[in-house]
């Protein structure tokens, strides 16, 4: 188990800081369309990221969180004409990663993007995302892809399982599954979140049952879908992580509950993160832990990067994976000593399965 990052950046130098932060694996993603990525792309990114000390564990494939009328790929959950074709473009993406030597890829499986109510002060008058039901337009339209039941979801899901995980399996690539972030009540905006609930995932990694199917669990969005996530969390985690079904962990704090939450850095939360990290090298979790999103700090813009700019196309599902697009290093920064801190101390106790 070690620190790692998914923070979208363009330069060499930018790279070369995460690993003087100590932070030497990254989820990190060539320029462009992925389903143009070719075999030849990939290595090159892959020696790049080695020439600045980094060690490439894991690309997004084109399904990101974003709303589906932003996507790479969106026919594969509306059922749309060219589902085959993009379905057949990412097991091709699956081998050229694989070829490359890159042993994992994260993906999402969202409709309608990461819904959120407005920002809130935080610790020290920080701005940090938040999500609030009541404060929702409980009544907004469905996205482009309509009125979708539970069970047209799972058949969109599954359609693509079937075709991916085969693929994904010969070519030794392991596949990371992101959770609906947040749970939102059956119906919202014309679909049911199936991967929304801790019942919804477990049932996911069960379908098409592979060592290479798993999830990118997200601490936070599982602690989102849970009535008292201090208490329930390590729960969830165990029994993902006995069935060899954690591929990347998202490492990343609430307060609040279901239905009801401000995202929060790591220490000030509700959930126990010094006790789920615990847990995690007891389970010998092999993996990335890394933060996904980080509240704003004063004097940081909470604009998305412009339009066309590199940071929205490197990675486009949510703002504040990258950090430059807001300019919040220091926040991200913070984090990586926090989780390296904790890495550092369990070191000690587990000498063969914690790298610094």
């Amino acid at each position: 188990m070690y620190v790692g990052t998914q923070n979208a950046v363009r330069t060499d130098d930018e790279y070369r800081q995460f690993a003087q932060l100590g932070v030497r694996h990254i989820n990190a993603d060539p320029d462009g369309n992925p389903h143009d990525w070719t075999r030849d792309d990939l290595v090159r990114h892959r020696e790049r990221m080695e020439r600045c000390g980094l060690v490439l564990d894991m690309v997004q494939l084109p399904l990101s969180s974003r709303p589906i009328e932003k996507q790479y790929s969106p026919d594969i959950l509306t059922k749309g004409p060219d589902r085959d074709r993009q379905i057949d473009s990412i097991c091709r993406l699956i081998e050229n990663i694989g070829a490359a030597g890159i042993p994992a890829a994260k993906y999402n499986l969202n409709i309608i993007g990461i819904p959120r109510s407005a920002d809130e002060p935080g610790r020290g008058g920080s701005r940090n995302s938040a999500f609030r039901w009541d404060k929702m337009d409980q009544n907004a339209p469905p996205s482009i892809a309509g009125n979708i039941t539970a069970e047209e979801n799972w058949e969109r899901i599954d359609y693509f399982l079937e075709r991916v995980v085969p693929v994904a399996a010969s070519n030794r690539v392991r596949l990371a599954c992101h959770p609906h972030d947040p749970y939102t009540p059956p119906g919202y905006r014309g679909v049911t979140r199936v991967l929304g609930t801790v019942e919804g995932l477990k049932k996911f990694v069960q379908l098409r049952e592979n060592a290479y199917h798993g999830l990118n669990f997200c601490i936070g969005t599982v602690g989102e879908m849970l009535d008292d996530p201090r208490a329930e969390i390590n729960d969830a985690i165990r029994w993902f992580g006995e069935r060899g079904k954690i591929f990347n962990i998202h490492f990343r704090n609430i307060v609040g509950r279901k239905l009801s939450f401000m995202e929060a850095f790591p220490d000030e939360g509700d959930m126990d993160m010094w006790g789920v990290i615990k847990l995690l090298a007891e389970l010998d979790y092999k993996y990335m832990v890394m933060p996904d999103h980080v509240p704003h700090l004063s004097g940081t813009s909470t604009a998305s990067a412009p339009a066309g700019d590199y940071r929205t196309t490197l990675m486009p599902d949510h703002p504040q994976h990258s950090a430059t697009t807001t300019n919040d290093a220091a926040a991200f920064a913070y984090c990586f000593g926090y989780i390296r801190a904790q890495l550092q101390i369990l070191k000690e106790t587990y000498p063969d399965r914690i790298e610094l």
